[in-house]
């Protein structure tokens, strides 16, 4: 008689490094949401006691004020921290043995998310970077089109990433390492290589501050080269204002030899007419994909195995497109993207 020598994996401990970001709240509440038996979501370190305590109680978490207790106490940690504290609390957890999601952008410099993909890549801790735009479903049928060539040899993409202005750290460089341009870019630039599996070349941007007080710029364009002659254009702003029925955009027309994909990766939305606070609102009602993306982190950590996450040296590619736009913005003429080696 044979029996099933199988056995369960156990739940995956999770923590969450920090509650910074904009993004941290959704994240949160979707490592909070995952089945008790797959993850759960063991506490949640933060710099700011208040801030952390909070979010530790609403999201039924414990508050960790040392991080290598944490570290210590789980498998995986996704981190929403101000983009400056990327590189330290990554390598904390690579130190740690303990794998990464790591918001976007991966670091505010080439060579601090460099030093990141290399020590994560020798000391064999995956490092993930959060693209969660990757896990929408027109994002990934536009990806499957065009690999498939049913458009043909791709000569030119035209993209848009428009929002709403954050406000507080995303406007002080020195926690940010810029404005719109940084927050914006890496998105688009990283679908634009999960699309076409090439590399940037070439950059040139123009960006200036002309809606807002604020110490970053809050607008740019952006025109790029990318291998095989392609030809890629990018508005890349903070250009929504506070009563626009959305928070921004991502948009992408991607132009073929043989055809044409117009891409609006937030189009499923409803309208929703609110006289309480007298403005429309659009509703997104599509999948969630910042649940897909945590799903897909766990999954891989436990399971291994081939993924749509974007790794750490993706997210260093999408981030060197911001770099050497500054660049290039501050010089007023195109500049090569000077890939570093990891």
């Amino acid at each position: 008689m044979q029996t099933d020598r199988s056995v369960a994996k156990p739940a995956l401990r999770l923590g969450l490094l920090s509650l910074a970001h904009v993004h941290a709240p959704s994240y949160a509440a979707c490592l909070a949401s995952l089945p008790a038996q797959e993850a759960r979501l063991v506490g949640i370190w933060d710099d700011q006691a208040q801030r952390g305590q909070a979010g530790a109680q609403q999201y039924h978490a414990e508050y960790f004020s040392d991080l290598d207790q944490l570290l210590q106490q789980v498998d995986a940690v996704v981190i929403a921290s101000t983009n400056r504290q990327h590189e330290e609390l990554v390598l904390a957890a690579i130190q740690h043995k303990v794998a990464v999601l790591c918001e976007k952008p991966l670091s505010i410099d080439q060579t601090s998310a460099a030093r990141m993909v290399q020590a994560a890549r020798q000391a064999g801790v995956p490092l993930f970077t959060a693209f969660p735009v990757r896990f929408m479903p027109a994002v990934e049928r536009a990806r499957e089109i065009i690999r498939s060539g049913r458009i043909g040899r791709v000569l030119a993409i035209n993209g848009t990433n428009h929002g709403q202005m954050p406000g507080g750290w995303f406007t002080d460089p020195k926690e940010s390492g810029g404005g719109s341009l940084i927050d914006h870019t890496v998105h688009v630039a990283d679908l634009i290589r999960w699309f076409l599996g090439r590399e940037f070349t070439q950059v040139y941007a123009e960006y200036d501050r002309r809606l807002y007080d604020i110490p970053t710029e809050d607008c740019a364009l952006l025109t790029m080269e990318i291998e095989g002659g392609v030809f890629a254009t990018l508005d890349s702003s903070w250009s929504r204002p506070r009563s626009f029925p959305f928070w921004g955009d991502v948009t992408m027309q991607i132009q073929g030899t043989a055809g044409v994909v117009r891409l609006n990766a937030f189009d499923e939305t409803m309208t929703f007419y609110n006289d309480q606070q007298m403005r429309s609102e659009w509703v997104y009602t599509g999948s969630n994909a910042d649940l897909r993306m945590i799903q897909e982190f766990v999954r891989v950590v436990r399971d291994g195995g081939p993924t749509q996450l974007a790794t750490g040296e993706d997210g260093l590619r999408a981030a060197e497109v911001a770099f050497f736009a500054y660049e290039a913005g501050r010089r007023h003429r195109p500049v090569a993207i000077a890939r570093v080696e990891v």
